[in-house]
């Protein structure tokens, strides 16, 4: 289905690649979503007012923030599609990440609304009118929503797009909360046992803790989020393919929305390459990886080679290091002489939770360089594993 619906709304559909079709499909999904969630919501209001069905009404009021998240993830579609501008050099891609917020928070504030209205009904039951109709509308909308999960999982796949798996992810919720409230009602009816209000309450509550990862996932790549280790290593692996490159490091990737990524790291290569040779190798890894979507920006680090004072400093330090803990990095070494000492300035990584301490390490670091270099006084610049800001350790 999903590929005929693609055949027939959206021109060039195959290649996903061309933001202009990667928004096609994010709007195709947004307004399939819009019709289905209003259809629900409409019939199961209907059937919740009859039968009287607080629980019911909760999954109505469901659907209809789901309908209101279609709409503002399809406008966020629409306002992403929006050229770079003097103003906004970078595009207008963040507008899905703004839709996701808003949507998210949106979820937040309905679902407190129900669980007020729960409470109430738990205080003050009622008794609640079930039917044969009422169970056909509940068990369509789980066949419907079961559909729309396994639509927008699968375009939201194709595309690579976090909005769509995270609306795949509510409709399976959706399906969830759907089946508890069917459950709720023939037990009810069967067994006499008023559970409508509690479970109106159960299923408030589980909107407020979607709507709260909702919110946690959208605030992510608005903060910038940090790059993760899959990516990180990706790109570490295909900068040290490059002949030439002894190493990377102090990558940073910022988002400003799907398709619209920049990157920079620092790379590697030999003090005594010459300056024509690490243009070229450097501007043809920046031109790879343009070419895969990646905006890269690529900072030369010259390395000194073994044999020289430098060098020998360098591969004593590495040494330490690797005694303290194998998993600590330093990077961006260099020396400086001035007035009768050795300055060994560099950059040191910790493992990530490892629990080590940064005053305890750069102490530990500056005892055994000593007893080789007298003269060394390290001026170490402590850093996570991917960029950020340093924290300066300088020994006395």
């Amino acid at each position: 289905m999903t590929e005929l619906l693609a055949k027939m709304f959206i021109k060039d559909h195959k290649n996903i690649n061309d933001p202009s079709v990667r928004s096609a499909y994010g709007k195709m999904a947004g307004a399939a979503g819009i019709v289905t969630n209003v259809l629900l919501c409409a019939g199961k209001f209907v059937v919740g007012v009859i039968s009287g069905s607080m629980s019911v009404a909760a999954d109505a009021v469901n659907n209809l923030s789901d309908a209101a998240s279609g709409v503002i993830g399809l406008l966020g579609f629409k306002l992403a599609e929006k050229t770079a501008d003097p103003e906004h050099p970078y595009g207008h891609g963040r507008y899905e990440y703004l839709a996701g917020f808003i949507v998210a928070a949106l979820i937040l504030v309905i679902g407190f609304e129900l669980l007020r209205d729960s409470i109430v009904k738990i205080i003050s039951p009622s008794e609640v009118n079930f039917g044969l109709i009422t169970a056909l509308v509940l068990a369509f909308s789980i066949f419907a929503k079961i559909m729309l999960m396994l639509f927008n999982r699968k375009i939201g796949r194709k595309i690579h797009s976090e909005t769509l798996i995270a609306a795949a992810a509510d409709s399976r919720n959706d399906v969830i909360s759907t089946a508890a409230v069917l459950t709720a009602l023939v037990i009810s009816h069967f067994c006499n046992i008023q559970l409508d209000g509690i479970m109106g309450a159960l299923v408030a509550a589980f909107i407020l803790y979607s709507g709260a990862g909702l919110v946690k996932d959208a605030m992510d790549p608005l903060l910038g989020k940090a790059p993760t280790s899959e990516q990180a290593e990706r790109i570490r692996e295909k900068i040290l393919s490059y002949e030439g490159v002894l190493g990377t490091h102090d990558l940073m990737i910022h988002d400003y929305g799907p398709g619209r990524q920049f990157a920079s790291a620092h790379v590697e290569v030999p003090a005594d390459m010459s300056l024509v040779r690490c243009h070229t190798i450097i501007d043809t890894i920046e031109r790879d990886f343009l070419r895969e979507g990646l905006n890269m920006l690529i900072h030369a680090d010259p390395i000194e080679s073994s044999d020289s004072d430098s060098g020998k400093i360098r591969e004593e330090l590495y040494r330490i290091v690797r005694e303290i803990d194998e998993r600590i990095t330093v990077h961006d070494m260099r020396v400086v002489h001035c007035a009768g000492e050795d300055k060994v300035i560099f950059d040191c990584v910790l493992p990530p939770e490892s629990g080590l301490d940064e005053n305890a390490v750069s102490e530990e670091i500056t005892r055994f360089l000593r007893l080789k270099y007298p003269q060394s006084r390290c001026i170490i610049s402590f850093e996570d594993s991917y960029a950020s800001i340093p924290k300066y350790r300088e020994d006395d």
